[in-house]
């Protein structure tokens, strides 16, 4: 590996500098100016036959739907063995989303996984192939981070992702959403977030796994940053996942716009659409749904849209408004 990078001082880098299309690689190579492979080197590029109908392209989240999935978040688990909520397992989540919405893809969160082990994930896809669903993605939600200071928290991290490539790879998911997580000895730093990232993208090409980067967690997961990385790797094997509501509450509307169409230029295969966010406390962020298909179908991008609730009241009723503004716009 070749690498040479400027100084964390030089690669600072400001939202508002951010010019969305084209200007995403070069922003990139100014600040994380990571080689990669040669370009002789370079893994073969995911080729998944995308879907051209419009409801075929939709896929359901598991997330919206955490507290009726077992297992689930700690408070949920409670809340769970209080007799509060009924639980399904994930295996019957498939089906569930087949009878609820007749859609037939899914996406899991990881949390939702009970085990990793062979025999689970072979009984996980026997159902979901019962229920003729497919996955089209692994949210997964990471505990260690691959930009720390210290290397063995970094491999840590690399491994975790690579144990999820695996998992995608098992029950049939063309690509996961790896996470960027925080680290306890540095803030968010490229140089390392892209020498580690270039290990897992190389890994999902030998296991013909898509990695995806979410605009998710405002800090560690900054749309921005997130786009800067996927191009400065520069592997069609990392990718960015857009969200579509996630960049309204930390930014002003017309940036997050722009780092929803910087997203959007570095992504391939899947999409999370929401129609609002709400912040900590409680202040709700609209998403001008024609404003972002707009950007999506400006980005020619051909992937699937994730439907992912995650607002106040009924997660049915609310994936079902969902599908139907999807289904207006696509088609």
């Amino acid at each position: 590996m070749n690498t040479k990078f400027t100084s964390d001082r030089d690669c600072l880098y400001s939202r508002r500098q951010f010019i969305a299309g084209s200007a995403t690689a070069l922003a990139a190579a100014a600040c994380f100016p990571y080689s990669g492979k040669a370009a002789g080197d370079v893994a073969p590029a995911p080729n998944i036959a995308f879907p051209s109908a419009a409801r075929d392209r939709i896929a359901i989240a598991s997330y919206p739907f955490r507290q009726f999935i077992t297992p689930g978040e700690p408070d949920e688990a409670a809340a769970s063995s209080a007799g509060q909520a009924p639980k399904m397992e994930l295996k019957d989540f498939a089906a569930h989303v087949v009878e609820k919405f007749k859609i037939n893809k899914i996406e899991p969160w990881s949390v939702h996984f009970a085990s990793q082990e062979p025999q689970y994930l072979e009984t996980l896809r026997a159902a979901f192939d019962a229920a003729h669903v497919s996955v089209v993605n692994i949210a997964v939600d990471g505990e260690h981070s691959i930009f720390a200071a210290d290397a063995a928290e970094r491999q840590r991290g690399i491994d975790e992702s690579k144990r999820w490539i695996d998992t995608a790879a098992a029950i049939g998911s063309p690509s996961v959403r790896t996470h960027l997580a925080a680290a306890k000895d540095s803030p968010p730093e490229g140089k390392r977030a892209a020498e580690s990232l270039h290990q897992v993208a190389e890994y999902g090409a030998k296991k013909n796994v898509v990695v995806n980067l979410e605009n998710d967690n405002p800090v560690t997961e900054d749309a921005f940053f997130v786009a800067k990385l996927v191009a400065t790797v520069h592997t069609p094997w990392l990718h960015a996942l857009p969200d579509f509501a996630n960049s309204l509450v930390v930014m002003q509307t017309a940036q997050a716009y722009n780092a929803l169409d910087a997203m959007f230029s570095e992504a391939y295969n899947i999409c999370h659409v929401k129609a609002l966010e709400v912040n900590e406390i409680g202040v709700k962020y609209s998403v001008n749904m024609g404003k972002a298909f707009g950007i999506l179908k400006l980005r020619n991008f051909k992937g699937y849209c994730s439907m992912e609730f995650d607002s106040p009241g009924d997660p049915y009723s609310g994936t079902a408004d969902l599908i139907k503004q999807t289904l207006h716009h696509l088609s």
